[in-house]
């Protein structure tokens, strides 16, 4: 006997389901494949809109029937990832002002949010130190110079130049003297005893120096 079928609603086949939840999106002419449901975390964003269809936003497709965007689909990537997990993950060489201007153009509210504050803390934080700097004063020839400065390691850095003027003379050449001032940052952990700090030579020598 047949099953009736009158009144029964009718069944998705899980092919079809497929085809219908997944999204190709190309993006600058790179191509990404997302889930409805991930574009519509934010509702109210475009991505959410162009994945319902909407006939209003003209949106056109490739030949693949993938919808097209004209974004950098290298600031893309963070966007769609924060839809995914709701994480926001960048590379080094991906800069926040990049995303937000992505994630203001798609209207994604959360993320427009918790950039401008990452944005904030950032800039705020700039120039702030975890680490207690080290200056040293070092005294070298005019002919010792490039040397010194090219051979500079274990995170020292070139501060400044001092001409003292001539120390001694070869002849009848002068040979010029200078203070090399140079710092290092050490952790708060390191112990100030472990320190190395300028000579008195080398501050009376500075402060000569400064009154040239």
């Amino acid at each position: 006997m047949a099953a009736a079928s009158n009144g029964n609603p009718s069944v998705t086949s899980p092919s079809t389901s497929l085809r219908t939840e997944w999204v190709r999106l190309n993006v600058g002419g790179t191509l990404f494949m997302t889930t409805k449901t991930t574009l519509c975390k934010d509702p109210k964003s475009f991505l959410c809109r162009i994945c319902q269809d909407e006939a209003e936003l003209g949106s056109e497709k490739d030949e693949s029937g993938a919808f097209l965007i004209d974004r950098d689909p290298k600031y893309f990537g963070p966007v769609l990832n924060y839809l995914r997990h709701g994480k926001l993950v960048m590379d080094k060489n991906v800069v926040e002002e990049g995303v937000l201007e992505e994630a203001e153009f798609y209207n994604i509210t959360d993320l427009i949010k918790l950039l401008k504050e990452r944005i904030h803390s950032r800039d705020n934080s700039f120039g702030k130190s975890n680490g207690k700097h080290v200056y040293r004063v070092l005294q070298c020839h005019e002919d010792e110079l490039t040397q010194m400065v090219s051979t500079m390691s274990d995170g020292w850095k070139f501060e400044q130049l001092i001409n003292i003027g001539s120390q001694y003379q070869y002849g009848n050449e002068d040979h010029a003297e200078f203070l090399c001032v140079v710092s290092r940052e050490y952790p708060n952990a390191v112990s100030s005893e472990k320190v190395t700090e300028p000579t008195d030579r080398a501050k009376v020598l500075q402060q000569l120096g400064s009154r040239m």
